[in-house]
């Protein structure tokens, strides 16, 4: 039997068509337009759905159900996406409406939580009952599976990690707080890290730059450079201080790191693994998860959204 994902994204909508393996059988990609009313969005959404069971040669009929991984605030249990603001988006009954087109069942999640469930079913988490999926892009993204389901929390509200607070008073964070995870661990956060070294450093191969990404900084101290080897360092210990919160607070099996910036591979996942080694509680004695990159990139919104 098959099943329907749907990874809806501030930029575009993912719609994948996935098999009892979770394998992604057919896929077809649409611009959101996110500026335009819920209701067109979530036509352009069906047609999507529509488009890629086509191609894989499938009616609805022939899927046991419908998922959709939103950002934002999520209920689950109502199937309203209650706040999600780079869409704005704010109580919109996702599931019913696809349900009205479609007639088969539809859940609703949080991307972050997809995602997480995508690994846990089809990616470098298979077997594990407790893990945590941590994206590091624009802001800071995190899904807690909990013995081998999605934890949500109240109204869907669980797993807003990157609002943790890392420094009191510290940095402003799109939220409203300051100080917040988000705010010095994001790959956001490392650009604005980078550019202020650069600037205080123009001796510096980042100063030499013409446009600064999330890669930069690795690109540079691979090279040699001291003033980039810091800014490296520095990020990586903001990621691992909330890292170790997580292994004091859960203690997963496995912890996964997904996002763009996950793809410099062990230039931050060593010192990461070793600062939680030293740091969480009962240090090495501990309880230390594995922690490691991310397998499914782009694909696990939809698969996550499928094993909904």
């Amino acid at each position: 039997m098959y099943r329907i994902g749907i990874d809806l994204g501030g930029t575009n909508i993912a719609v994948g068509v996935v098999n009892d393996r979770y394998e992604i059988v057919a896929r077809r990609s649409v611009p959101t337009g996110a500026e335009r009313p819920a209701e067109e969005v979530i036509r352009d959404m069906g047609d999507a759905v529509e488009e890629a069971l086509r191609q894989a040669g499938l009616t609805a009929v022939d899927c046991a159900s419908m998922g959709v991984g939103s950002p934002g605030a999520c209920d689950p249990q109502t199937g309203v996406v209650k706040r999600a603001y780079n869409l704005n988006w704010f109580d919109v009954p996702v599931c019913r409406m696809l349900h009205q087109r479609f007639g088969i069942p539809v859940r609703l999640g949080n991307d972050a939580n997809c995602a997480a469930l995508a690994e846990v079913v089809a990616g470098a988490a298979v077997g594990c009952q407790d893990m945590v999926l941590i994206t590091l892009g624009t802001g800071v993204g995190s899904g807690i599976i909990s013995r081998g389901k999605i934890l949500s929390g109240l109204r869907g509200g669980a797993g807003e990690a990157g609002h943790m607070l890392l420094v009191l008073d510290g940095e402003p964070c799109t939220c409203g707080r300051r100080g917040c995870w988000e705010a010095y661990a994001s790959a956001t956060a490392l650009i604005r890290q980078t550019r202020q070294a650069a600037l205080a450093h123009p001796e510096s191969l980042l100063a030499q730059v013409e446009e600064i990404t999330g890669r930069t900084a690795f690109d540079a101290a691979q090279q040699g450079d001291a003033t980039a080897a810091e800014v490296v360092a520095r990020y990586a210990v903001y990621v691992a201080a909330g890292l170790t919160d997580f292994v004091n607070i859960l203690a997963p099996e496995m912890i996964l790191l997904g996002g763009g910036i996950s793809r410099q591979g062990e230039a931050l996942l060593a010192p990461v693994r070793e600062y939680v080694a030293t740091h969480c509680f009962g240090q090495r004695e501990g309880a230390i998860p594995t922690i490691a990159a991310a397998k499914l990139g782009n694909e696990a919104g939809i698969i996550g959204a499928a094993a909904l």
